[in-house]
């Protein structure tokens, strides 16, 4: 599936950092409608930087494309009515809040568009996280590292957001609760929306993913099918080694 029109994001030579310290020199990616698509790399590689940029969080130039729409002046509150989520690394809860208002607030972006049904929303959240609805009135603060990541994935979700970004969902977790969230990342790929994908755990987002980049300092190195990346030498031997052998 080759088709530009296809694309719900294009982003051409993006260029982002903090500062006068450029950490993204001229990034390309696409990612197409209904798609999973993952970004992998050491530490330090821009992932992060990579998805702040396209949040409108940090200031950036090149060519961003959303839908057919420039996104290069928006802001982040335009980006997120536009229909565009960030799950980020540190997951960003209010934790003196119940785990159903945080969700609540999730709808923000639902409530200003006047947009119908967002309890329903709520409900198939918790189908997807049935160990949320047994939490709902407690605080989010004193959620485990597994939970509090279903609770910002679910967050997210309740803006019904037509692109989601996940900034490093495994990060911190124990292998049986990062399968879990792997699971749920599969699931979503059913109900439309397109997720950007970055992690450390190349092996699990590579198994998830349809397509998949490379990122090293800065630039994209290398990009296939994640069928593609799995199979090929270099990635196997950095990024795929050591869980191989383990």
């Amino acid at each position: 599936m080759n088709a530009a029109a296809a694309d719900l994001l294009t982003v051409r030579d993006l260029h982002a950092g903090y500062g006068k310290a450029e950490v993204l020199a001229g990034l390309s990616l696409n990612a197409s409608a209904g798609s999973v698509v993952t970004v992998i790399g050491p530490n330090g590689a821009g992932k992060s930087t990579m998805l702040n940029a396209l949040m409108g969080v940090l200031p950036a130039r090149g060519t961003l494309r959303f839908a057919g729409a420039d996104l290069g002046r928006d802001s982040l509150e335009q980006r997120v009515m536009r229909g565009i989520a960030l799950v980020p690394e540190r997951r960003e809860l209010f934790g003196s809040m119940p785990v159903e208002d945080n969700l609540v607030l999730g709808a923000f972006r639902r409530f200003r568009l006047r947009q119908p049904g967002w309890r329903d929303e709520l409900e198939k959240i918790y189908a997807l996280f049935p160990r949320l609805k047994e939490r709902r009135t407690q605080l989010a603060g004193t959620l485990s590292g597994g939970e509090r990541q279903m609770l910002a994935i679910g967050r997210a979700l309740m803006s019904a957001p037509r692109l989601l970004l996940l900034d490093e969902p495994s990060l911190g977790l124990a292998p049986l609760v990062v399968r879990d969230i792997f699971n749920v990342i599969g699931r979503l790929r059913a109900t439309g929306v397109t997720l950007l994908l970055v992690e450390q755990n190349a092996r699990a987002a590579l198994e998830v993913a349809d397509y998949g980049y490379v990122l090293e300092t800065g630039e994209i190195a290398l990009e296939g099918t994640a069928q593609q990346l799995a199979g090929d030498a270099r990635v196997v031997e950095t990024y795929l080694g050591a869980q191989k052998r383990s």
